[in-house]
């Protein structure tokens, strides 16, 4: 307890540091994606060849997130009777309504040299840890004059380095993801069922060019490293990376873009992909058994169980025309087990309408269905299913305050299991604010 409310005093003189540093300076720093609501559907990180530097700049910057939850659940709830005692160990535990924990994030932005930036995300609290603890960071490297004065600049015009302990740029739904207390690029208030996001030691290289964009990277395929040999006297796999793509402003009211992705491990002690982010679930408690020990903090999502080899292809269009625009998410992946032998599959298909309209585009209302279909751990072919409608209000470009009505059913599990004609629906509301 003395550990976290010291912890607690440290991040709020922080985030008082913050806002006084906000107030005496609000320019942003080149080639990065704004924290607020201007970088609302920017993927990767804009490329400039302009350049504001003069000297080494720290940006401090932040956000912090608190939903209110009004969620019911339910299965099958079978009765099983053992010597004459009558159980339901597949009973859900009783959830109500009330407030989750409030989660917030610390993000350190360096200028440190011309073309040249450092990225550092630190989870001050989140559902998993109460402790704050860091996410990851990087080096984006968008010129080369540090070597010297013009070195490459034809090429570096249109490439991006980065290099680090970094969230792998597998597919584009985790641009729009909530990542912890940064959830203003996300209209809606979960992530996706099948959640595709990781953090590994590797590089990518970017290069985009008349729209086009080419994406080519290697990580060691491992979300807490070690050194430690396997049995086959190595210490791990890797991971290949690629996305090929197309994004253009057609004209001032129409923008499209479309790329598919690919995420490919040789042989790795552990695969994360979907199941990296120790953030959590923004759905608490949800299809929890009544005899679980502890709580599961992704409760709500779905992880296929692979672990070696893993293959995953991930195609995303995106289109907006004026205030009104779709994103789509096409997945299939493949893998299994450390004690399989064959591999199994996984689908995922999401598609989410959103109409952004008022002043700046201040409101906005959308809805998502998003659907999973594997061939899971248990032997079942599986099927979840989310329906999602939102609100949302940017009271400022920092502040967001926004609602959602969600609906997940559970079909395809066998009566032996708390998802047997599982289901969970009501509203939530979540107000985030991202500097």
């Amino acid at each position: 307890m003395r550990t976290l409310l010291k912890n607690s005093a440290i991040a709020l003189v922080l985030l008082a540091g913050v806002t006084t540093y906000a107030q005496k300076d609000n320019r942003s720093i080149d080639n990065f994606r704004e924290p607020d609501k201007r970088g609302i559907n920017v993927f990767e990180a804009p490329k400039d060849t302009l350049t504001t530097f003069e000297n080494v700049r720290v940006r401090i910057g932040g956000s912090s997130t608190i939903q209110f939850q009004a969620l019911d659940h339910s299965n099958l709830n079978p009765s099983i009777t053992v010597d004459g005692v009558t159980s339901n160990p597949y009973q859900l535990k009783e959830i109500g309504s009330n407030f989750n924990l409030a989660t917030a994030n610390l993000d350190l932005d360096v200028a440190l040299y011309d073309g040249v930036r450092m990225h550092l995300r630190t989870y001050l609290s989140s559902r998993h840890h109460p402790e704050p603890y860091v996410k990851g960071g990087y080096f984006q490297i968008d010129k080369l004059e540090f070597i010297k004065p013009g070195f490459l600049e034809d090429v570096m015009k249109y490439t991006t380095i980065k290099i680090g302990h970094m969230e792998n740029n597998y597919g584009d739904a985790h641009f729009r993801r909530s990542d912890n207390a940064q959830a203003i690029y996300n209209p809606f208030v979960g992530n996706l069922i099948m959640d595709a996001f990781t953090t590994e030691v590797g590089a990518e290289l970017l290069v985009r060019k008349n729209g086009f964009i080419g994406m080519v990277g290697m990580a060691n395929g491992k979300l807490n490293q070690s050194i430690n040999k396997t049995g086959d006297g190595s210490t791990g796999g890797a991971s290949l990376l690629a996305k090929l793509g197309y994004d253009k402003q057609i004209n001032s009211d129409l923008r499209f873009r479309l790329t598919g992705s690919l995420y490919n491990t040789g042989y790795v002690q552990n695969s994360y992909l979907y199941s990296a982010d120790r953030a959590g679930s923004r759905y608490y408690g949800v299809m929890i058994p009544a005899t679980a020990a502890a709580d599961n903090f992704r409760s709500g999502r779905y992880d296929p169980g692979f672990k070696n080899q893993i293959t995953a292809f991930m195609i995303n269009p995106f289109v907006k025309y004026k205030g009104l625009e779709f994103f789509g998410t096409i997945e299939t992946t493949s893998g299994k087990s450390n004690v399989e032998l064959e591999d199994r599959k996984a689908n995922q298909f999401s598609g989410e309408l959103v109409y952004r309209f008022g002043n700046d585009e201040n409101f906005y209302i959308g809805s998502r269905y998003n659907k999973v279909d594997s061939e899971d751990l248990s032997g079942s072919d599986v099927e979840i299913s989310r329906f999602q409608i939102a609100g949302g209000w940017f009271m400022t470009k920092n502040i967001l305050m926004k609602v959602e009505y969600v609906n997940q059913k559970y079909d395809g599990y066998k009566a032996n299991s708390n998802f047997a004609d599982g289901k969970f629906n009501g509203l939530m509301a979540e107000a985030v604010i991202s500097f």
